[in-house]
């Protein structure tokens, strides 16, 4: 599984916690071929059901969930891509 973090050292602290939608559109080919893409909201606590609820109302998403990613353990396995997206004060979710 190939991972493109877009946080900081910093923001692995301060973002930990991780919304992970399957992207219907975008598994099996391009950088996910062969494999599934996962796209990934890293957001602080405090902001973790309004994204989830975001994320949740895309419909390019499926099988939303919410990971508590504090130790930074997250580690997507199998054939494909995850993108992890930093949310901030400035993001349509909140």
């Amino acid at each position: 599984m190939k991972v493109n973090d877009e946080r900081t050292p910093e923001q692995k602290e301060s973002h930990t916690w991780l919304i992970i939608g399957t992207d219907r559109f975008l598994s099996g080919w391009g950088k996910a071929e062969g494999g599934v893409s996962f796209a990934a909201w890293a957001c602080e606590s405090k902001d973790r059901a309004k994204v989830f609820a975001w994320v949740k109302s895309r419909s390019d998403m499926k099988h939303v969930r919410m990971v508590s990613n504090y130790d930074n353990v997250y580690k997507p396995k199998g054939t494909g891509h995850c993108h992890i997206y930093v949310v901030t004060d400035t993001h349509p979710s909140l």
